[in-house]
């Protein structure tokens, strides 16, 4: 196939008879292994000033049609240097056309160079190849892979097959057999290989399981329990997956971990538009009353959004328990249901909380430090917009409680035991011997 793209024959009869000429012209004997040597470094330098003519010719019009068609395809070509990689097969085919014709075809050293030069062909054949299949896939992740599937790995795998082939192509140039040969020896190899390459084949196979079961994204947020990653995916290999946490600081993990353990992935969420939003707080089971009519009116007075709330509960004589996603829920028979009432109001008149989106104020199971109170709702996704509103939340039940009497629960020391007590006696009645007495007690060592 050389001998049909460069006019082998002619050219190296033409070179041999200038170098007979040249040795003539200095003064030199027709040696055989000059010819040969001076031959050989003609070709080399020839082949290499062809290919860097012909990859100058090349990347002058590409740089042109780019000027002209500011294609994206093609300027990624060339940030790549795909051309460039390319054109390195042109020396080595030039130098494999004409170098047999200065050896004998039993020289030894024309065996060695013709192995040398095969292999180095095989290696940047390959080089050419992978650039190429880079080029596919980065366009490909680029303009086609909208939902940022992991296709990198299947990009590794190709690039891993094409020097493998080069791999068993170059050993068998070396030892002189058939490829084929090689590939059926390989079983014997085969639990080694297994070994060597355990990471790659398994992260082969946690790849697609990814991939195909559409687990996990470039640019999803995850958190993997057993490991320290939480954060956003960046890249993801057959060998790592790389998580940058939100200190800036990059956690790598062996995808098969991702199979292998539970991880979280917060996708749906942010392709939901909401976040949720179920944080408790705990009120004193000591302020937990029934409600009175002075109660009612002093409540209702101070937040009039109420008013329609208990009147509608006292016409019906009982609680509407209405089943929707976004309703009012509470009771008016204790100040804690009144309150559930009003939160319940107020996340509905709060401009970035979902009124399609479930809410829910709840009391939970009491515990030994009070009567929690669950808020669940959802907001936006934008992390300062989250918490912000979180935060918001949080500080107006802290403000607003004591309106109904409530009293958010707090480790006491004896001086705030003695404050309470002196501030409403009518607590003292509700507050068992025990409590009281440990109250005077450390009231008494503070």
């Amino acid at each position: 196939m050389n001998a049909q793209i460069i006019p082998s024959h002619q050219v190296a009869d033409w070179l041999l008879t200038n170098i007979k000429h040249f040795l003539d012209f200095i003064g030199l004997d027709h040696d055989k292994t000059i010819e040969e040597i001076v031959y050989v470094a003609i070709i080399v330098g020839g082949a290499l000033l062809i290919g860097w003519l012909i990859r100058r010719g090349i990347l002058f019009v590409a740089r042109k049609f780019v000027k002209m068609r500011k294609s994206p395809a093609a300027e990624l070509f060339l940030k790549q240097r795909v051309l460039t990689k390319c054109s390195h097969i042109i020396p080595p085919l030039v130098i494999l056309a004409l170098l047999p014709f200065a050896f004998d075809s039993t020289s030894t050293l024309l065996n060695i160079f013709e192995k040398c030069l095969y292999i180095y062909t095989s290696i940047v054949f390959a080089i050419g190849i992978n650039a190429v299949l880079t080029f596919i896939w980065t366009r490909i992740d680029e303009k086609e892979n909208t939902k940022n599937l992991p296709l990198k790995g299947i990009l590794n795998i190709c690039i891993g097959i094409v020097w493998v082939i080069v791999t068993i192509v170059s050993i068998s140039i070396v030892v002189g057999k058939s490829p084929a040969m090689l590939l059926a020896g390989l079983g014997v190899f085969a639990s080694a290989l297994m070994l060597v390459f355990k990471d790659t084949i398994l992260g082969f196979v946690a790849g697609i399981q990814l991939a195909e079961n559409d687990m996990l994204h470039v640019g999803d947020w995850i958190v993997v329990p057993s490991t320290i990653a939480n954060g956003i995916v960046e890249d993801m290999s057959l060998s790592a997956v790389k998580v940058r946490n939100w200190d800036n600081t990059i956690v790598t993990l062996p995808p098969y971990t991702l199979i292998s353990t539970s991880f979280q992935n917060w996708r749906g969420m942010s392709s939901s538009g909401w976040r949720q939003i179920a944080r408790s707080v705990i009120f004193d089971a000591y302020y937990i009353k029934k409600c009175d009519q002075e109660l009612l009116q002093r409540v209702t007075a101070l937040y009039p959004e109420l008013k329609g709330f208990v009147e509608q509960t006292q016409k019906r004589g009982k609680p509407d328990y209405n089943p929707g996603l976004a309703v009012v829920n509470g009771t008016i028979d204790t100040n804690l249901g009144l309150f559930r009432a009003y939160m319940c109001q107020y996340l509905l008149n709060h401009p970035l909380i979902g009124n399609d989106q479930q809410i829910l104020v709840r009391v939970m199971t009491p515990t030994g430090q009070g009567i929690p109170l669950q808020i669940w709702c959802f907001t936006t996704t934008a992390w300062t917009a989250y918490e912000a509103v979180q935060s918001e939340i949080f500080e107006h039940i802290a403000a607003v409680c004591t309106d109904f009497d409530l009293q958010l629960f707090n480790y006491p020391s004896g001086t705030d035991t003695e404050i309470i007590q002196m501030q409403d006696p009518d607590l003292q009645k509700r507050i068992p011997a025990g409590v009281a007495e440990s109250a005077s007690t450390a009231t008494a060592t503070n």
